[in-house]
């Protein structure tokens, strides 16, 4: 399975991103009901994928997704093992995001370029298709790298302008989906206080600096808590329309596909209400 994929997944144009390793089965529901194509499952969930079935189960047509299986703590063979039991339960309902984490954070990590071609071979040979894969993405090798042996990829805290030169370097028919932060107020240093609070855990983390100086961001930027330039990068906010415009950026540099994920949500009910606001300038249509 090394060929370039040709058939993008149908994930929507836009989905939600959820930091928490699961996502309930009542969340996936109202994210469903609300328009959204897709929910994403971010802090690196465990391999056993226990909660795609409920949430699948309580949906139709949502997509969910892994956003990211880490290669260091979810073994290879086991989240094949988990993928088959999925796609053999609700075919077509569930899409596998692989990444390589962080070297800062792994006691076994090694070159991780290496270390993903080595998981994807085993994906390959426990039969995980590639059209239902996705890698996470920064620099120019990784990305090559998810034309050639995945749907696409998955790049998250980036800007429209990676998004615009990933699809330049991937082409057309590879899938992309980027990872945008949002915070729903127009209320500028609360935005920003906001945005610091997550986006300042990358800033000691060399792939993500990395990545932000390939697309011209300098050391006052990247140099902690963050300058406002790189904040107002990667983290949009303002009125809904405000951001619905900044969340299409993506799209009109080439995304298929935009993973919003809110901050400053309180809980369940506090970020259902902000993609509830988000869901009409996005132009969702509400299924029910």
């Amino acid at each position: 399975m090394t060929d370039a994929v040709s058939l993008k997944p149908a994930v929507g144009r836009f989905g939600v991103w959820l930091g928490t390793r699961r996502i309930t089965a009542d969340l996936a529901e109202q994210i469903e009901a609300l328009g959204y194509g897709a929910a994403w499952v971010g802090g690196s969930p465990d391999a056993d994928l226990a909660w795609v079935e409920p949430a699948a189960a309580r949906t139709s047509s949502l997509q969910l997704a892994t956003g990211i299986v880490n290669i260091w703590s979810a073994p290879a063979a086991a989240v094949a093992q988990s993928y088959h039991r999925v796609e053999a339960n609700y075919p077509g309902r569930f899409l596998l995001g692989i990444g390589v984490g962080h070297p800062e954070h792994s006691d076994n990590y090694r070159k991780p370029y290496d270390a993903l071609v080595d998981y994807l071979d085993e994906l390959d040979a426990a039969s995980v298709p590639t059209s239902r894969r996705v890698l996470a993405a920064l620099g120019p090798r990784v990305l090559k790298l998810s034309a050639q042996r995945s749907a696409g990829a998955h790049p998250y805290l980036t800007t429209p302008e990676h998004t615009a030169a990933a699809r330049d370097l991937v082409g057309n028919s590879v899938f992309l989906a980027p990872e945008h932060k949002v915070v729903l107020t127009d209320d500028v240093d609360k935005a920003r206080r906001i945005g610091r609070q997550t986006v300042g855990f990358y800033l000691g983390l060399r792939n993500y600096v990395n990545n932000w100086r390939r697309l011209g961001f300098g050391d006052d930027d990247v140099r902690e808590p963050g300058s406002d330039r790189l904040i107002d990068a990667v983290v949009a906010y303002g009125t809904p329309e405000a951001i619905a415009a900044r969340l299409n950026e993506h799209v009109d540099a080439g995304a298929d596909h935009v993973a919003i994920q809110v901050l400053g949500a309180g809980g369940e009910d506090e970020l259902v209400g902000a993609l509830r606001e988000l869901a009409r300038p996005l132009g969702l249509t509400p299924k029910g």
